[in-house]
């Protein structure tokens, strides 16, 4: 079992800045196998892909809403994953989720959440205009 706890979201103006955290922890649990994504849901919507981080940390994708402003890097020794986002809008509103499952050489892309087993209890962003 893996459990995931965010933290970092808060409210900011538009154009600023916060850097969310996901610690990960697990009896049994080898961080480095794990490839770890974010997901966001606002208010009425289907939760959303943000952006992911495989094992080795290596290779990240993002959503194209985000991309150029948001950065996701891991820390194996802390074995936590971290949602750098900047120049935040009124649109990124929402509450965050970190996500893990299990590194398949041939799996799926993870770009879906039912691609992925664990999943924290968010973090709330809300950005004002």
């Amino acid at each position: 079992q893996v459990q995931l706890v965010e933290s970092g979201g808060g409210l900011v103006q538009a154009g600023g800045s916060l850097r969310l955290s996901c610690a990960a922890s697990g009896r049994s649990f080898t961080f480095a196998n794990y490839v770890l994504a974010w997901f966001r849901q606002a208010p009425g919507k289907e939760r959303e892909f943000v952006g992911k981080i495989d094992q080795s940390g290596k290779n990240t994708n993002y959503a194209t809403s985000v991309e150029g402003r948001f950065t996701i890097s891991r820390d194996y020794a802390k074995k936590t994953v971290f949602l750098q986002m900047n120049r935040l809008r009124p649109e990124d509103t929402a509450v965050y989720y970190c996500a893990a499952r299990v590194f398949q050489p041939f799996g799926s892309g993870g770009y879906t959440p039912r691609e992925y087993a664990f999943w924290g209890q968010g973090t709330k962003v809300t950005v004002s205009s």
